[in-house]
């Protein structure tokens, strides 16, 4: 049952969240910014946001280091949306993912136009 409760807070911090990266009005934030994972502990004393922007890892990590600058303020609003006790640590990751996936379809894309290619050959 417990992890049942975790995995519910977990889902409920993430539509926070994504609610307050919508709000936050610093330049050095990408507005394409996605949420790729979210892990809370146990105790609820941390979570911890994977995030990526569309534009590259380097918008990723620029927004990475201002939202960690506005950890407080993302604390306290994340208190205000989810009702609980604790309100846990925030942190924040970069992950490239976004790019990751758009690389490998990129790779997909050549391979596929190339066996088109062949095809219309034969």
């Amino acid at each position: 049952m417990a992890g049942y409760k975790i995995d519910r807070i977990t889902s409920d911090v993430r539509i926070a969240m994504a609610e307050i990266l919508r709000d936050v009005k610093d330049p050095r934030v990408s507005k394409m910014l996605s949420i790729i994972k979210v892990q809370v502990t146990n105790d609820l004393s941390y979570a911890t946001f994977y995030v990526s922007a569309i534009e590259g890892k380097e918008m990723t990590e620029s927004s990475v280091k201002a939202l960690k600058g506005a950890a407080g303020y993302i604390r306290r609003e994340l208190g205000a949306r989810v009702k609980m006790r604790k309100v846990p640590e925030v942190r924040f990751v970069a992950d490239d993912s976004i790019a990751f996936s758009a690389h490998i379809s990129s790779i997909l894309d050549s391979f596929e136009e190339g066996g088109t290619s062949d095809e219309k050959d034969s």
